[in-house]
């Protein structure tokens, strides 16, 4: 058997650092990829690094009831893919993702179906699988989406340790083959077009009855009997710059670091909904209400976890990442 390169690609993460480098968000939903391109640049990338020719690509992603879209359909139809896929559990994480890759590493490894393998994860569970494939003979690359700054994105310290080698996918090509979705503005309704005719004027001797009081009164007509309620005591407000915007904002005393990345990684994920979500996708959001489509709020989180570098978020910042979501949404 000749000897031959194989690539074991988590699309979770090539999508979500590749959406980072590219808007400033892991939002999937503000990129457009062209597919085949991509993939062939990671092709090229293991055989240009191993010297041997590539025998198979295993495409790992997450589905519906583990049923493939579109998309996913036509990524399985690409030569030398094969598409390998996962679930979405309740709360919109992957599900079974991880537990393929690592079974797949450590078997192919087993019966020797290349002489190195080439990862493309950053995902800390699957060290102990790199170790056994490892045992096999097998040489486990790790191929790194690269930040603008030419770091790898998003790479587990104990991954790193435990594959042979750190290298990178050519920034260049994820740049041509992986573009930021920025729609134009949708046209006004038909109706909004029309110029309001002015209201006609009576003539000098036709008499306009003045409208009757209502009976009943109005909240308006009773608010104006109510005393005001005493305010809070009035908090002197601070400045904070946002690197996301670019613009200073006000805040109130004990924003903490802690509050401001939350802040910076919420304000990001809008941006990038704002620019590439059309009329319908922003309805949608509103309709979920108070939850938050499966894409935003991984976005949110593998955002959060990037930046605060941490590799597990704990109940109280899922949560407050959450409620800061639409706090800020609702004053974009």
């Amino acid at each position: 058997m000749r000897s031959t390169c194989s690539l074991y690609v988590d699309a979770g993460y090539l999508l979500a650092s590749a959406a980072t480098r590219v808007t400033g968000t892991s939002l999937r939903g503000g990129i457009h990829v062209e597919y085949p391109p991509l993939i062939r640049t990671l092709i090229d990338t293991a055989e240009t690094l191993s010297g041997l020719p590539a025998l198979r690509v295993h495409w790992y992603d997450s589905a519906r009831n583990g049923v493939p879209d579109t998309q996913q359909e036509r990524i399985g139809e690409l030569s030398k893919v094969k598409l390998r896929l996962g679930r979405f559990g309740v709360n919109g994480e992957q599900k079974g993702v991880d537990l393929r890759m690592g079974l797949d590493l450590v078997a192919h490894a087993r019966n020797g179906a290349s002489d190195v393998f080439f990862l493309v994860s950053g995902d800390d569970d699957l060290a102990e699988a790199v170790e056994e494939a490892q045992v096999h003979g097998i040489q486990v690359v790790l191929l790194a989406v690269p930040t603008l700054a030419g770091k790898p994105h998003g790479v587990s310290r104990h991954l790193i340790r435990a594959a042979d080698e750190l290298d990178s996918i050519d920034g260049a090509a994820i740049d041509a083959a992986v573009l930021k979705v920025d729609r134009k503005p949708e046209p006004e309704p038909e109706h909004a077009l029309i110029t309001p005719q002015p209201t006609p004027r009576p003539a000098p001797h036709q008499v306009v009855a003045a409208a009757p009081r209502p009976a009943v009164r109005t909240p308006l007509d009773l608010a104006s009997t109510i005393s005001p309620v005493p305010a809070f005591p009035r908090q002197e407000s601070v400045l904070a710059y946002s690197a996301s915007t670019g613009t200073v904002a006000q805040v109130l005393p004990g924003y903490t670091d802690h509050d401001r990345l939350i802040d910076e990684v919420v304000r990001r994920v809008i941006t990038s909904f704002l620019k590439s979500a059309c009329s319908e996708d922003k309805l949608e959001l509103q309709r979920a209400r108070p939850s938050i489509s499966r894409d935003v709020d991984r976005a949110l989180l593998q955002d959060a976890s990037d930046l605060m570098q941490l590799y597990d978020l704990d109940e109280g910042i899922r949560n407050q990442l959450r409620t800061r979501f639409w706090e800020i949404y609702d004053k974009s």
